[in-house]
């Protein structure tokens, strides 16, 4: 299979069951956002080492797992209006979030204030993979109707959430240090 196609050339691109539309669709930015966001993660995971923590490889797999929920929204937001997904993003994968938010967050010191995305680089990765999600979000929402599934919106507002405590629980697991937000400037 060749990785080029020559069918994107001239601005427009295939949604799932082959519907073409313009590459700037905000449809195709809230699936590339997603894509984005889950290629921030992994960078951010890259700067982890096997060695970092007792208990790393479940937190490693549970981001990875996170990571291929993260595709599938993906090709959900890919699939156009009215068509069968060909995986269906579900409540108990949200769940799955919070459960990991309230498993590392008890760990955690409470926040007396903001921080800035700092400390160790997987943090900080972690850190910008949230504000992508974010950004995703933001494109799911303006899809409004056209999003097949009600799950997804508040599944990339909770995804947004777990990175934001998974950079804190990486900063403290590998002694990062967070940088609180300083009044003055």
């Amino acid at each position: 299979m060749r990785i080029y196609t020559r069918s994107g050339d001239k601005g427009e691109t295939s949604l799932i069951y082959g519907q073409r539309v313009p590459k700037d669709d905000l449809r195709v930015e809230a699936y590339g956002t997603c894509d984005e966001a889950n290629s921030a993660i992994g960078v951010a995971l890259s700067h982890l080492k096997k060695e970092d923590w007792e208990g790393k490889d479940a937190f490693m797999d549970n981001m990875k797992r996170i990571q291929t929920v993260l595709f599938h929204v993906g090709a959900e937001l890919a699939t156009p209006k009215g068509k069968d997904v060909m995986w269906e993003l579900k409540k108990k994968h949200i769940d799955d979030l919070e459960q990991a938010i309230d498993q590392w967050d008890q760990d955690l010191a409470p926040l007396k204030n903001f921080i800035l995305p700092s400390g160790h680089q997987a943090s900080a990765g972690l850190h910008l993979a949230r504000t992508v999600v974010r950004r995703a979000e933001r494109s799911a929402v303006g899809l409004g109707e056209e999003v097949n599934n009600p799950y997804v919106v508040s599944y990339l507002n909770r995804l947004s959430d777990l990175l934001f405590v998974a950079a804190r629980y990486v900063n403290q697991k590998v002694g990062g240090e967070e940088t609180p937000l300083s009044p003055d400037v």
